[in-house]
């Protein structure tokens, strides 16, 4: 099974987020139906949004620190190779220039 990227992963917490808002909302807005079955609904919705929270919550903090790793490694990568950093800098920089040069 291939791993999500981390865009990948972004996009789905962040529509997972309108999904959790747009629930809630449907909650308020129901909130005054009668009805045993209503109810009971709402509960079960309740519940589950709340599980979806923190499973959010858990996501959030695993991109965040898969981050953190990445900007780790690359600052270590830095730090232990300025001049191929630099290098590698220049000739990013370089071919942007030509690039932008050719418009």
């Amino acid at each position: 099974m291939t791993e999500m990227t981390d865009t990948s992963k972004e996009k789905l917490i962040s529509d997972f987020k309108v999904v959790v808002a747009d629930a809630e909302e449907l909650l308020r807005a129901t909130a005054n139906q009668a009805g045993d079955k209503a109810n009971e609904l709402r509960g079960k919705i309740q519940v589950r949004l709340a599980d979806a929270k923190v499973r959010l919550a858990d996501a959030e903090a695993a991109v965040v620190d898969k981050a953190k790793l990445v900007g780790r490694a690359a600052d270590d990568y830095v730090h232990d190779n300025p001049w191929r950093s630099v290098g590698v800098a220049a000739g990013i920089g370089f071919i942007v220039g030509l690039l932008i040069g050719r418009r």
